[in-house]
C-alpha cells in the first residue's frame, strides 16, 4: 500500500476514533447533568381536594371553617393536598420518608379577570430554613396549571420563622432589632432557587409578630409569668366586679357598637356588621368539629366595656378580634377579659393562646406600642414570622398592582 494511501487511512480512523470519543463524553457529560437533576429535584406531588377534608390545624385561616367565612363575603376559595419528600425540605434528613399536608387558597379579585392566589398563614409544613426558597418556587410553578386564568401572583402570608432571630438580632435589652432592607430580605430566601422570583411584599395581610401563651402550665403559674402591673390589673378588674359573660348572635349589636368606636379612636379599617355575623353563620354551616367562635364581652354594673372574638381551632386558642370603650378605663375591663378567655380556653382543651398581633418591638414611635405593652404583659413568647411574600405570574401586571398597593394599607403595619 503506498506512504500516502495508508496516511490517509490513519487519519481517518483518528478522526471516527475522536468523533467517537466527543460523542462519549457528551454523553457522559448529559448523563451526569440528568443524574444531579434526578438527585437534587425536588420531588414534589400536588392534586386538588375538597375544602371540606382539609387537616386538622390549629391556624384559624387555613381551616374550612374560615373558607365559609370569606365564601359568604363573596371570596372563593379551593384546597391542595401536597406531599414532598423530607429529605428535599429538612436539613440533615435522609430516606424516602414524605410529609403530607394541604393548605386552603384564597382567590382576591383585583378586576373582573385578574386575582391574587392568597395563601393565609400557609402552608403550615416550614421547611429548613436553606430549603424554603426552594420549596415554594417548586409548589408555585407547579401550581401554575391548577389555576384558573388570570392569576397575576401567589401570595404566600408565611407565619414561618423569620430568618433575622439570631442572638445577634438583637440588642443588649433583648428587644428584636428588626428586619434588613427588603433587597436583602428577597437575596436570602431566594437562595438556592433557579428563577430568583420570589419577591417580599410591601405590606403584610396578617400579624406577622404575634405573642403566645404556653396553657399547658396552671393558672397559677400562668399568673406568676405575667408583669406584676398585668396581674394586679387582673385582681383589680375582679375585685371591682368586672363580669365576662360569654354570648351569642345576640350580642353582636354590643360588639359592634365598641368595635366602631375602637375602630374611629385607633384610625382602623371599619368592617361592617355583617362580617362578625358571618362568623357565627359560618360556624353553624361549618362541619369542622375543631373550630369553635365565643364572643365575650365585658360588663360593669351591666355597661359593656370591652369585648373579644375567641377563636378554637385544634389546640389553639386565637384572639382574633378586639374592642373597648375609652370610658371607666379604671375598672381594667380588657383585662378581666383577657383572663376569662385563657381560663376558657384552657377548659377547652387548648394549650396556645395566641394574642395575634404586636408591634414588631418595644419602640415607643411605633402606632401599636400601647398594643405591644398590654399583650405583652401576660407573659407569652414572642414570634416574628416571614410575613407575606409573592410569586409573580404575570410580570407587567404584577408590577402595576404592587405599585397600587403602595396606597393600601395591610392588616398591621
Amino acid at each position: 500500500m503506498p506512504i500516502p494511501e495508508l496516511h490517509q487511512r490513519n487519519l481517518r480512523t483518528k478522526s471516527r476514533f475522536y468523533r467517537l470519543k466527543i460523542k462519549s463524553l457528551l454523553f457522559l457529560f448529559k448523563f451526569t447533568i440528568f443524574a444531579f437533576f434526578q438527585e437534587y429535584a425536588m420531588n414534589l406531588k400536588i392534586e386538588p381536594k375538597e375544602i371540606i377534608d382539609a387537616y386538622s390545624t390549629p391556624i384559624v385561616q387555613q381551616t374550612s371553617f374560615w373558607s365559609k367565612v370569606k365564601e359568604r363575603l363573596g371570596m372563593n376559595s379551593c384546597a391542595f393536598e401536597f406531599a414532598v419528600r423530607n429529605s428535599d425540605i429538612y436539613s440533615d434528613v435522609g430516606g424516602f420518608s414524605y410529609t403530607h399536608a394541604d393548605f386552603i387558597m384564597f382567590f382576591q379579585y383585583l378586576n373582573d379577570e385578574d386575582y391574587l392566589a392568597y395563601i393565609p398563614y400557609g402552608p403550615e409544613t416550614e421547611p429548613s430554613e436553606a430549603n424554603q426558597g426552594p420549596f415554594l418556587e417548586e409548589l408555585s410553578e407547579i401550581l401554575r396549571s391548577h389555576l384558573p386564568q388570570h392569576c397575576i401572583a401567589l401570595r404566600y402570608d408565611l407565619n414561618w420563622e423569620s430568618h433575622w432571630c439570631r442572638q445577634e438580632d438583637f440588642d443588649e435589652q433583648g428587644n428584636w432589632i428588626g428586619l434588613p432592607k427588603k433587597e436583602f430580605q428577597e437575596i436570602k430566601l431566594n437562595y438556592g432557587t433557579c428563577n430568583h422570583n420570589l419577591r417580599k411584599a410591601n405590606t403584610n395581610i396578617l400579624p406577622a409578630n404575634t405573642i403566645v401563651l404556653d396553657l399547658s402550665q396552671e393558672e397559677e403559674t400562668l399568673l406568676n409569668r405575667m408583669r406584676p402591673k398585668t396581674r394586679y390589673n387582673i385582681r383589680l378588674a375582679l375585685r371591682k366586679g368586672v363580669e365576662v359573660r360569654s354570648v351569642g348572635m345576640e350580642g353582636l349589636k354590643i360588639w359592634y357598637d365598641l368595635y366602631s368606636e375602637t375602630a374611629l379612636r385607633n384610625g382602623l379599617y371599619l368592617n361592617d356588621m355583617q362580617y362578625f355575623h358571618n362568623m357565627f353563620a359560618s360556624k353553624m354551616e361549618c362541619q369542622d368539629s375543631d373550630v369553635n367562635v365565643k364572643l365575650l364581652i365585658a360588663y360593669y354594673d351591666e355597661t359593656p366595656l370591652a369585648a373579644m372574638f375567641l377563636v378554637f381551632s385544634a389546640h389553639r386558642a386565637t384572639y382574633l378580634y378586639g374592642a373597648s370603650t375609652s370610658q371607666m378605663r379604671n375598672v381594667m375591663p380588657t383585662y378581666a377579659l383577657q383572663w376569662k378567655a385563657i381560663q376558657i380556653a384552657r377548659e377547652n382543651h387548648c394549650y396556645e393562646y395566641d394574642m395575634f398581633g404586636i408591634a414588631p418591638n418595644s419602640n415607643p414611635s411605633h402606632p401599636m406600642h400601647g398594643l405591644y405593652k398590654f399583650k405583652h404583659g401576660f407573659g407569652g413568647d414572642i414570634y416574628h414570622q416571614l410575613g407575606c411574600w409573592d410569586y409573580p405570574l404575570e410580570e407587567d401586571k404584577y408590577n402595576y398592582f404592587t405599585a397600587c398597593e403602595m396606597n393600601m394599607q395591610g392588616y398591621y403595619s
